[in-house]
């Protein structure tokens, strides 16, 4: 009997200390939402601050589920030959698409975040494309640190390859959508947005911030990431109830000579939708039915 007990004391202490793994899912609600072969459209009213003056504009938030390789960091075209190799993660990809005078802008960011691994965003992209020319950001977790590399039109930027040894304020999106326990609050470093960095020119680095997070409401929260020496200021409004549905998001930005440019984005629609399967000519129409 006495041996019967160790044995038991044994395997709960193994399963308890997993180093791995997010507690805050709940896999049975989790599963019933992301599960079930769909992407989650959110289609925002943006207004975005360029060159000094407010551009009205379109922003367009996609939350999926996927499997992705752990080795090479891509969506797996085979999930069960990879086994152990592979793991799912939540992607957001974000588009911006708003007109300065004559010329459109057109920007995308991606995020990948493990939904059970306790691990940072292996995989996080950006990209910003206007007349001028194009840019683009890609960060892979590698060694407790991002590798980044770095592709510009401008001279002064040119194509770089860096290190950083820190997490990345994009995947705070993410994080809400797993669970907002799991954003960290408090002083640390953090990588700005990459959007930001482009739209900045600032060098790609970890700057220092202070995340707090508070309840607005019955069931409405936010995040705000304040930024100590760059000035900027992001605060994210959500829904404290899962699914942790994203509301509205907002970026301050505070000039040198202490002028303030805010750039907001408002949810106008929601749907769950297999958009993959709706590339035909008469699937257009469900474009007005998002307000796009």
């Amino acid at each position: 009997m006495r041996n019967l007990f160790i044995l038991v004391l044994l395997l709960f202490l193994i399963t308890s200390c997993n180093s791995t793994g997010r507690k805050a899912i709940d896999e049975e609600k989790f599963a019933s939402r992301w599960y079930q072969g769909k992407a989650e459209i959110n289609v925002f009213e943006l207004k975005q601050m360029r060159y000094g003056e407010e551009r009205e504009g379109e922003a367009v938030m996609i939350f999926v589920t996927e499997d992705f390789s752990k080795r090479k960091q891509v969506k797996l075209d085979d999930p069960a030959a990879a086994g152990k190799g592979g793991m799912k993660v939540m992607k957001l990809n974000m588009t911006r698409e708003f007109v300065t005078g004559v010329y459109p802008y057109h920007t995308m960011l991606s995020v990948f975040t493990p939904v059970y691994d306790d691990l940072s965003s292996p995989k996080i992209t950006a990209s910003v494309t206007e007349w001028c020319g194009q840019s683009f950001t890609q960060l892979n977790w590698k060694n407790n640190k991002y590798q980044a590399k770095l592709f510009s039109y401008f001279e002064s930027e040119g194509d770089q390859e860096l290190s950083i040894s820190a997490n990345s304020e994009d995947e705070i999106f993410n994080l809400i959508r797993l669970n907002p326990d799991l954003v960290p609050t408090g002083h640390m470093k953090l990588i700005p947005s990459l959007i930001y960095n482009r739209f900045s020119h600032h060098p790609l680095n970890a700057e220092s911030v202070v995340i707090s997070k508070r309840k607005t409401g019955s069931d409405q929260a936010e995040v705000e990431v304040i930024y100590e020496e760059i000035g900027r200021k992001l605060l994210i409004s959500y829904v404290d109830a899962f699914p942790y549905e994203i509301m509205s998001w907002q970026e301050t930005q505070t000039k040198g000579d202490g002028t303030e440019e805010v750039t907001s984005a408002v949810r106008k629609s929601a749907q769950m939708l297999d958009y993959w399967k709706k590339n035909r000519l008469q699937d257009e129409s469900v474009r007005k039915s998002l307000g796009l």
